[in-house]
């Protein structure tokens, strides 16, 4: 994915705590599956190491598992494949086409992950 270098913070939080920041820094009520806040290299931001966070609600991944019929670790894993995708730099809010490329990629580091375990 071309970040070999680069390190990920990586948070699990319950229901409560994830509605919590998606208020606060969304703007939005109510928890969400996956969240992920990126660190430096804006424009005014010196290059650094740190990706970012990514913020993983239990809570919701189990729902989201139970109701997909898959392994609570394959829903975990979908999220943060997501959410570091969103840090590399890809939005799937911002048109068809980019949600296209961003499932596109998600699936296929899904695939890779997949091959080596």
């Amino acid at each position: 994915m071309g970040c070999e270098a680069k390190e990920l913070s990586v948070l699990f939080v319950d229901d409560a705590e994830m509605a919590e920041l998606n208020e606060r820094y969304r703007s939005r009520s109510g928890p969400t599956n996956v969240l992920s806040f990126p660190m430096g290299g804006g424009p005014l931001e010196p290059e650094t190491e740190m990706l970012g966070d990514v913020v993983i609600s239990v809570d919701t991944a189990r729902r989201e598992a139970r109701a997909a019929g898959e392994h609570l670790e394959e829903t975990v894993d979908r999220l943060l494949v997501h959410g570091l995708l969103h840090l590399l730099g890809y939005d799937h809010e911002r048109g068809e086409a980019e949600a296209s490329a961003m499932e596109r990629e998600e699936e296929g580091v899904l695939a890779r992950m997949r091959e080596e375990a």
